[in-house]
């Protein structure tokens, strides 16, 4: 079993880098997942039922939202104009990264990706620029969006399984999540320069781009309204992702409970890297235990939340942004991977010297 679950692993963590897994991304986890529960004999009638149901909140806020922002897509945008003339340029983009973060835990992760991808698009920004811009705030939602139970599975699963209040979560992991998410909202504001916006306010304003402008903004297909079928599509796909994450869950957990639970958790912060390919909800509900001290669940629960965002595949956020926006998972890791490590790195230098 041991073996057949790390020949799977090994399976998820390389082939996503593929552009032929890249582009079925979905089946090919939904696959992976039923030969995880094949080989550690986990599927059961329970499993299946969670499978089919777990996804169901997020489809439904991912279609909903969907169909919100095609609809009011024109007045959005014109009040993302107004908002963005008020103020310069950076402070902006700082602005818009952090309240994005934080208030992810109220709207969910994926309705705050589906406003970054509406904003992003406003921007038309050059690609570079852009797919940075995405990757700092996809690690800003994805930390921000576990200070409530209702901001994303992680959240909803820890609360639970430690029978703990809905405001638990920001209490313990408050003081270290909100000045990550400032931070990233710091740094996108230093990555976006004003004069690459120079495209998008001119065509805000009816203009005609300057020919350098132009250059910019040819590194990015000219945004367009979704059509009900891409809409439905996508929500579709997000169903299937979420449904082969509890199986690849669900398959792992016999792997999970024999090797890592006795670990220091110091050792799974850095363990638990495999977040970035793996989800990071059933990772914690494996993991977590009521026996264990706010000061483990805090590291251990840091450690999921950065390294979810270093890859395409380690949380929903990421999956939507680099989906709409056609950033490919090598693009997206070559800048997240190594800001998501430095992170990590920092934290754990948080934890060891400075707690």
């Amino acid at each position: 079993m041991v073996m057949g679950l790390s020949v799977i692993l090994l399976l998820v963590l390389c082939l996503p880098f593929t552009k032929i897994v890249e582009r079925n991304l979905e089946a090919f986890l939904f696959v992976m997942g039923v030969a995880a529960c094949i080989v550690s004999r986990s599927f059961s009638w329970h499993l299946v039922q969670e499978a089919l149901l777990h996804p169901l909140n997020i489809t439904i806020a991912v279609l909903a939202m969907g169909l919100l922002f095609r609809w009011f897509e024109k007045p959005i945008e014109k009040g993302i104009s107004r908002i963005s003339h008020a103020m310069p340029f950076r402070l902006f983009i700082a602005l818009f990264v952090i309240i994005l973060g934080l208030l992810s835990s109220v709207i969910t992760a994926i309705v705050a990706a589906i406003v970054l991808v509406t904003i992003i698009r406003f921007l038309r920004l050059d690609r570079k620029t852009e797919v940075r811009l995405v990757v700092l705030a996809c690690f800003a939602i994805g930390l921000g969006a576990v200070l409530t139970p209702i901001g994303e599975p992680l959240s909803t699963i820890v609360v639970s399984k430690l029978d703990a209040d809905f405001f638990y979560l920001l209490r313990l992991t408050g003081t270290s999540v909100i000045p990550a998410v400032i931070l990233f909202g710091v740094l996108a504001a230093l990555i976006v320069k004003p004069g690459q916006y120079t495209s998008a306010m001119e065509t805000a304003a009816g203009k005609e781009p300057s020919i350098a402008s132009k250059e910019d903004e040819g590194l990015k297909a000219e945004p367009a309204s979704e059509s009900y079928k891409e809409i439905v599509i996508r929500s579709f796909k997000i169903y299937l992702f979420v449904m082969a994450l509890t199986l690849l869950g669900a398959g792992f957990e016999p792997f999970i409970e024999a090797y890592l639970l006795d670990l220091n958790p110091l050792v799974l912060y850095w363990i638990n890297m495999v977040s970035a390919v793996l989800d990071n909800a059933t990772l914690a509900a494996a993991e977590i235990s009521p026996a264990m001290g706010d000061k483990a669940i805090q590291d251990i629960l840091m450690g999921l939340l950065i390294s979810g965002g270093m890859l395409v595949p380690g949380n929903i956020p990421n999956i939507i942004a680099a989906g709409k926006l056609k950033i490919s998972s090598i693009e997206y890791a070559r800048f997240a991977f190594p800001l998501g490590l430095a992170a990590m790195v920092v934290y754990f230098a948080i934890i060891l010297f400075l707690v």
